[in-house]
């Protein structure tokens, strides 16, 4: 077929669908009433009759669709009005016969072609409202049989795939092979621009019947490749894990990045040597500096940290490639971010570090952390706790955020850098790092513009594939994609689309930095579950309720009826008046050993995926007040307060070791996390190295976040 660029008739738009497996309504194409009146006979009444033509594209907006004819007559003066109002702008025209197809559910289906991420399948509801709801899914070609029943399962309005006004529920499986007829024409015929089926009407039978469909042509179009390759595991080594550093630019003026960054290296406990260059061989912090780098010794220098101005640094680059640096992270500006001619100085820059061998992170960057080498090598705060969540970030700002978030939850961090204008090194390239560092449990992204959407596409699938992903992403809407835009120059990508390529990919997507670090946290510190089972234990009722309802809004996870030999168990350890259901309420009938005794026998049942515990730091609540009161410590009191706050512990510490038991994941949550972080409670579950969650919602989310993950590996033989 040509690729001159134009839109198929109807009828030929069908055809080619049809060879895909996309199923249509019989239709006859004709080109004058008695024909028409015969083909409505043999299709059988009553039917509609369109005029079909390569530029007719607005059939209903002209009047030339006619609907519910109902014998030949209609048939035949129908047909005839129609090809009386064709226009000699409409080209050679025919006429489609072909059945009324009934169902009170319509949906949307078709091809999309991103400039990111390449040919798309998409499906959404469809009707008068579709606009307005918006309810439409997205994945990239080539989708899989379980791509394809995802993306049914991700449709928010999911009342409307059931059975529906006395109609049968939607044939999942006939949807999934219409979609998967699409993702197999876009694979084969790269010069399809867009696919739209619409619309798709459930029968009452529950079958999708395509009773329009359009398919455009055109040139064959490619995704923007960035095309380079990874820096090597050596390079990789020489930034997170350098025997030594060297700061350009280093200065004694402690409001300069060159003072920052050098009192951040030896205020941290790095170990190896650390050098710095300045033009007045100035002493910083007893480092002695060199004015040029030719002084410095050979061989004892993997990574230079630069703080010296855009227009120095290539002949800096030179002198240390001769010393045999291996790795360079610029916080100069002035490249990417500051128009043509710094774009110009960048790509001069990347293409000098290629030529050098030197692994080139920035420019414009705030810095690398890693915690295994106890290097902070920034010009910003802090350094965080030494885990297991490595971050990459487009963001300075949000890799302090994901840090001070360490600081305070004490969930370290194993690895973080800021990738700046991602010149020479993408996130995509540290993400894949990341997943083979034996210190890295789990990768934490912020990206905000993107530019080879497919490259990104193919990395996170890796990644995931070896360890978990959480991404949040900047430009998710209209006002933040120009914002993300101007910040980063980087292409924004449609976010139904980037949504669809995460989900395709396996990838964890927060929607806010909060609940990204959160999620991080809980895949660094907790078991996967092997199920939706979950089982709520609360001290107070109304925690247990809203946390139901969090269950309920989240979908993904179950809140489980209690077994019935759980429940007897149970009996065993509370007073009659307990809620005798989940959430397993405790209504203030706990003895000294009751929450970790009842906390066991719900683990420990083979019924039960994963638990949410409600109500820790009460009692050493209690214990603050009469600490802090004109009373303590007499009356007793010295001893009570010692006893409310051992008992916080213990069941913190109960959470930590029976989650580790019986691998299954315990979500510790209460507000005093963040109301008085210093409470027994909180402060025991961050000594397990745990992430005690201000509140329940927040603890499902997360909790919901692990089980779609863990189900990716599942329905992918990962595991």
């Amino acid at each position: 077929m040509s690729t001159d660029g134009h839109t198929l008739s109807e009828a030929a738009s069908k055809a080619l669908l049809r060879e895909f497996g996309v199923p249509m309504a019989p239709e006859r194409e004709v080109h004058d009433p008695a024909a028409a009146a015969a083909g409505a006979a043999e299709v059988g009444f009553p039917v509609v009759v369109k005029l079909c033509g390569d530029a007719i594209a607005h059939k209903t907006e002209r009047g030339l669709v006619k609907l519910r004819l109902a014998d030949a007559s209609a048939v035949e003066a129908a047909a005839a009005e129609l090809l009386a109002k064709a226009t000699p702008a409409d080209g050679d025209v025919s006429l489609l016969v072909a059945p009324m197809i009934a169902g009170n559910r319509e949906l949307i289906a078709g091809v999309v072609r991103d400039p990111q991420f390449g040919a798309n399948v998409m499906l959404g509801v469809g009707g008068i409202l579709a606009e307005a709801v918006a309810d439409v899914v997205f994945r990239p070609v080539p989708l899989s049989d379980v791509d394809a029943l995802e993306m049914i399962d991700q449709l928010a309005t999911q009342k409307l795939l059931g059975e529906f006004r006395g109609e049968a529920a939607v044939d999942r499986s006939s949807l999934a092979a219409v979609l998967m007829g699409l993702s197999a024409l876009a694979a084969a015929r790269a010069d399809v621009v867009s696919v739209d089926v619409n619309p798709l009407i459930v029968t009452a039978q529950g079958a999708p019947v395509a009773v329009d469909a359009l398919v455009e042509l055109g040139e064959p179009s490619r995704p923007i490749s960035a095309g380079r390759a990874r820096p090597t595991d050596e390079q990789f080594r020489a930034l997170f894990e350098p025997r030594g550093v060297l700061v350009t630019g280093a200065s004694s003026h402690p409001g300069k990045f060159g003072f920052v960054s050098v009192h951040n290296i030896l205020a941290n406990g790095y170990a190896g040597a650390v050098h710095g260059t300045n033009l007045s061989g100035e002493e910083v912090l007893g480092v002695r500096t060199v004015a040029d780098i030719e002084s410095l010794p050979e061989g004892e220098i993997d990574l230079v940290f630069v703080c010296t101005p855009a227009s120095a640094n290539p002949d800096l680059l030179r002198a240390c490639a001769a010393k045999g640096v291996k790795a360079a992270f610029l916080t100069s500006a002035g490249y990417g971010e500051a128009g043509e001619e710094g774009r110009a100085a960048e790509d001069a820059l990347v293409a000098l570090a290629d030529e050098l061998g030197i692994l080139l992170a920035g420019p414009n960057g705030q810095g690398v952390v890693s915690t295994p080498a106890h290097l902070c090598a920034q010009i910003v705060a802090p350094y965080p706790p030494a885990g297991r969540i490595a971050v990459a970030s487009q963001s300075g700002n949000f890799v302090s955020s994901f840090l001070n978030y360490a600081r305070q939850t004490g969930v370290g961090i194993s690895r973080a850098v800021s990738a700046g204008n991602a010149a020479a090194v993408t996130p995509a390239d540290y993400l894949d790092w990341y997943a083979d560092d034996d210190a890295t449990a789990v990768s934490l992204a912020y990206v905000e513009g993107i530019v080879d959407g497919r490259g990104l596409l193919d990395c996170f699938t890796s990644v995931t594939a070896r360890k978990p992903l959480v991404v949040v992403k900047g430009g998710a809407t209209a006002n933040g994609a120009r914002a993300a835009a101007s910040h980063t120059g980087a292409l924004a990508a449609d976010d139904k689309v980037f949504d669809g390529a995460c989900r395709q990919a396996g990838v964890t997507r927060a929607a806010t930095v909060e609940e990204a670090f959160e999620v991080a946290a809980t895949f660094a510190t907790q078991p996967l579950p092997k199920g939706p089972n979950t089982v709520v234990l609360t001290t107070a009722g109304g925690w247990g309720v809203v946390t139901s309802d969090a269950i309920a809004r989240d979908g993904r996870l179950t809140l489980m009826a209690l077994p019935d030999d759980l429940r007897a168990q149970i009996d065993t350890k509370l007073p009659p008046r307990w809620s005798r259901n989940n959430p397993v309420d405790c209504v203030g009938g706990e003895t000294r050993d009751t929450i970790p005794e009842v906390m066991e026998m719900i683990a420990a049942h083979p019924s039960v995926d994963a638990v949410v515990y409600l109500g820790l730091g009460i009692q050493s609540n209690q214990a603050r007040m009469m600490r802090e009161s004109m009373f303590y410590p007499d009356h007793g009191l010295e001893r009570i307060v010692a006893y409310h706050e051992r008992q916080d512990e213990r069941f913190a510490e109960a959470a930590a070791e029976l989650s580790q038991r019986y691998g299954k994941p315990i979500l510790t949550a209460t507000e005093l996390a963040v109301a008085d972080p210093d409470n027994a409670g909180p402060r025991a579950v961050r000594a397990t190295g745990r992430l005690c969650y201000a509140s329940g919602n927040r603890a499902v989310t997360a909790l919901g976040h692990l089980w779609q993950y863990a189900q990716y590996r599942q329905r992918r033989g990962l595991d």
